[in-house]
């Protein structure tokens, strides 16, 4: 008997992994942390969807020679200022293997495909790029239909660079707007691999546990790091470093920007953007402290592209305020005081960085 089946059949493992997620709760307690119920609850409850996608991605997913597709962010899972206009997809691969994936393309505005290696069940959090495909550059049969292949080796076709330590696809679908617009629909196969999965290894599932664990902590502690470091000018909304943000598995055709923002009840912050450059997409959103984006399914807190509306100048102004002002391009706070912020250009020539101030709501409707 190994030592993980040991480790599991004394019940060390399951110890082990609930310790970890007591461990994580440190993160919600840091003393730069707003600690009002609200920000409390939910910082307790950003952990409780941490724990839910660890468990889909390192035990219900975590067979690369049977990936299958789970959505990381979503509406009741949020990581790292998710983009409410995106819809999210990842499937565990491993590098020296090859897949397929195929489906259809949708109508969906933007669509593009990473190869990435580590992830935030690692220490450092770094979810290094290992292959970038857009869809802009793959060729689709008439019906929208499609096939994509992973490896190290190109293929002819549609082909997405992975390496040797390449672990996860990660797909991006972005929409101007959902209403409208269908997403695609795909599904991943590995190339040359087993008819079915063979029944659960007993010795694997300790360190699937010890992963999901750590991947709840590492997460917890990354993001909340973040947020920590955006405190130092508050209510302004500055390019974040690049570098940093494509570590930790950002999009490479995505200029980010992050802030933090601290408003009383009659007050507003007035994003502005000067003029939009020709771009893909441009958004921003409002997030709380825990960078999860704010109830998007009941609260107008994201304005994008096309439903941003313009000044005769061509500049966009965004405000954000508890209150409705009764002005265009206006994002509640949805019951906070506290929380951060992120825009974000995609595929843009040129960024034209938002300028803020803080003003009187009672100024502003007169």
């Amino acid at each position: 008997m190994n030592d993980s089946v040991e480790q599991l059949m004394q019940g060390n493992t399951w110890a082990q992994f609930c310790d970890a997620l007591k461990s994580a709760g440190q993160q919600i307690l840091r003393p730069e942390a707003p600690a009002t119920p609200l920000d409390r609850a939910e910082g307790y409850r950003y952990l409780s969807r941490l724990v839910r996608v660890a468990l889909e991605m390192h035990v219900e997913f975590d067979d690369p020679d049977f990936p299958g597709f789970i959505v990381p962010s979503h509406e009741t899972i949020k990581i790292g200022a998710d983009n409410p206009d995106n819809l999210y997809m990842s499937a565990r691969l491993d590098g020296r293997h090859e897949y397929r994936v195929s489906g259809r393309r949708g109508t969906v505005a933007t669509l593009n495909f990473a190869t990435k290696k580590g992830g935030y069940a690692n220490r450092d959090g770094r979810m290094d790029g290992t292959g970038f495909l857009a869809a802009k550059d793959m060729a689709f049969e008439a019906d929208g239909s499609f096939e994509l292949i992973l490896s190290q080796q190109p293929k002819p076709g549609n082909w997405l660079p992975m390496a040797a330590d390449s672990n996860q696809l990660l797909v991006r679908q972005t929409f101007l707007d959902r209403r409208t617009e269908r997403p695609a629909q795909m599904r991943i196969e590995r190339i040359g691999g087993k008819a079915k999965p063979r029944p659960l290894d007993p010795a694997s599932l300790h360190d699937k546990l010890m992963r999901a664990g750590a991947f709840v902590g590492n997460t917890a502690r990354l993001f909340a790091d973040w947020a920590q470091t955006y405190q130092a000018a508050i209510n302004t909304l500055p390019p974040a470093d690049q570098a940093i943000c494509q570590a930790a598995g950002g999009d490479p055709n995505i200029f980010y920007y992050h802030g933090y923002w601290q408003l009383a009840d009659d007050e507003a912050l007035l994003i502005e953007v000067a003029r939009i450059p020709d771009c893909d997409f441009w958004n921003l959103q409002v997030d709380n402290y825990w960078m999860e984006s704010l109830d998007y399914r009941y609260h107008r807190i994201h304005l994008n592209k096309h439903d941003a509306v313009l000044d005769a100048q061509g500049r966009v102004v965004i405000v954000v305020a508890e209150h409705d002002p009764r002005l265009p391009n206006w994002l509640e706070t949805a019951g906070h005081r506290t929380g951060t912020l992120c825009f974000r250009w995609v595929g843009a020539r040129e960024h034209v960085h938002p300028t803020t101030r803080v003003v009187k709501l009672a100024d502003l409707r007169s």
